[in-house]
């Protein structure tokens, strides 16, 4: 049935009462969403935009200074494949030095579970398997725990969204991230999200007493297959021990075919 003239000016009438009412709302509707979905609505985001890569390789370098500016370095390539509906696989194999040569070290993350790493040492002729609960301990000697090299799932943590702020230029989301990880090294962590790419730019680490440990900077980003960005350069800095590291990443190539036969565990003494 058409409307007459008189039933249109009234529905005329009555949108224009609710579209003056719902954008003076509008702000409380914004205010309703509380820090904690904020934090979350940003994680989710993120990783959005960083879903469907596929798998890369890439080049890189750590080096490694101590209190006394004692430096070692360490030439390692890295392979990723991801994973629907889980964490990412990786694999790091180092080229040098001859005392690390061959090393191997494989992950399997997840998204809810504790994640899976195996190491392959060349001097001991076996793989270790990394226990669930040793997590927060170094990875090779670096700033790197454990944890930190696995790929960071959503479900990891949980969010508050604290405040916005600039950081080396760029407008960001500062967000606590705590672990749900019973047996995490950390209490929580600080997260500066950038407001246009939705990547890390500085993460700041608070060990188990919650005092703080360490700072991971990240700089140099780069994007690939005109979606994916990439940092070049990861800077982690410990305030407790005066030890840094820093992680130069080069050489990037996405979709380059790997598939689950490259990243199984009994493969690892093999690993070139």
């Amino acid at each position: 049935m058409h409307a007459t003239p008189v039933s249109r000016y009234k529905n005329s009438r009555l949108s224009v009462c609710l579209s003056a009412l719902l954008a003076a709302l509008a702000p409380y509707a914004a205010s309703a969403e509380t820090p904690e979905e904020k934090g979350l609505a940003i994680a989710i985001e993120a990783d959005k935009r960083d879903y469907g890569f596929g798998d890369f390789e890439a080049k890189m370098t750590m080096l490694l200074k101590n209190k006394k500016g004692d430096e070692s370095l360490r030439n390692i390539r890295i392979r990723t494949l991801e994973v629907d509906g889980d964490g990412d696989k990786s694999l790091s194999i180092f080229d040098e030095p001859a005392d690390v040569k061959g090393t191997a070290f494989l992950t399997y993350s997840h998204s809810k579970e504790p994640d899976d790493q195996w190491l392959y040492l060349p001097a001991l002729k076996r793989v270790k398997r990394i226990s669930s609960k040793n997590k927060s301990g170094p990875f090779m000697g670096s700033e790197f725990a454990y944890e930190d090299i696995a790929s960071q799932e959503v479900d990891k943590y949980t969010y508050k969204y604290l405040r916005d702020e600039e950081i080396d230029g760029r407008s960001a989301f500062v967000v606590e991230q705590v672990p749900t990880y019973e047996h995490s090294g950390y209490t929580r962590r600080v997260a500066w999200i950038d407001q246009e790419r939705y990547v890390p730019l500085q993460v700041v680490f608070y060990d188990r007493k919650d005092a703080k440990l360490k700072t991971l900077s990240m700089s140099g980003y780069k994007q690939y297959l005109d979606k994916y960005w990439r940092a070049e350069a990861m800077y982690m800095e410990n305030h407790q021990t005066g030890k840094t590291t820093l992680l130069s990443w080069a050489d990037y190539a996405f979709r380059t075919g790997l598939s689950d036969a490259d990243f199984r565990k009994n493969t690892l003494k093999r690993a070139r």
